[in-house]
């Protein structure tokens, strides 16, 4: 009697731990997504791409330094992909657009305001001892912004923003590629405010 409890609790242990640790996955994978653009330009005519000539330095120093850094060679990789997925044709010279990226890794801090310092979270929990300490948790947060400029009239068309937590000072592969899916994901901007 005693054994066929204990395995209906030890599976619902295992659920639980499964489930918990399948929620913990997805929420240090999110992006942090948002985007902006000029809504006179009518981006349906945008048919060919180049990047930008003048691209800024990047968090690991390239390629103003006259070479491509990890990260760059990630980043272009990344927004290439999408952009021919898009239908978006890489040309030489004479694009409808310019593509442009900046990336950076920073420390960041957060506070639960839901801790009462009695390591039970959302106010469970009785005494006194550590009350009204709140817990800051520290973590690398990589952030990344692509921009997107009509190369007729030189001005920014389109900006994506994108942040997500990453383990380490630099941007590795599969989270270069999860942070500029996440942004070009919401290009062309659609809504009833975009020129058809």
């Amino acid at each position: 009697m005693t054994r066929f409890l204990a395995r209906p609790a030890a599976l619902a242990v295992l659920s639980l731990a499964l489930l918990l640790g399948t929620t913990g996955c997805a929420t240090s994978s999110r992006v942090g997504v948002t985007n902006d653009f000029d809504h006179s330009v009518n981006f349906s005519a945008f048919k060919t791409w180049a990047w930008y000539p003048q691209q800024p330095t990047d968090t690991e120093g390239g390629p103003a330094k006259g070479y491509e850094s990890f990260l760059d060679k990630r980043m272009r990789a990344a927004v290439s992909a999408e952009m021919t997925r898009k239908g978006l044709t890489e040309v030489a010279t004479t694009p409808d657009i310019y593509v442009a990226y900046s990336a950076r890794v920073e420390q960041k801090q957060q506070v639960s305001p839901y801790y009462n310092g009695l390591g039970y979270p959302y106010g469970y929990g009785y005494g006194y001892y550590g009350r009204g300490m709140q817990p800051i948790t520290q973590y690398k947060a990589g952030t990344v912004v692509i921009d997107i400029i009509d190369a007729r009239r030189k001005e920014l068309a389109w900006r994506g923003t994108g942040q997500a937590q990453v383990d380490q000072n630099s941007i590795n592969e599969a989270e270069t590629l999860r942070i500029v899916n996440g942004i070009l994901g919401t290009y062309p901007p659609q809504g009833n405010n975009v020129r058809r």
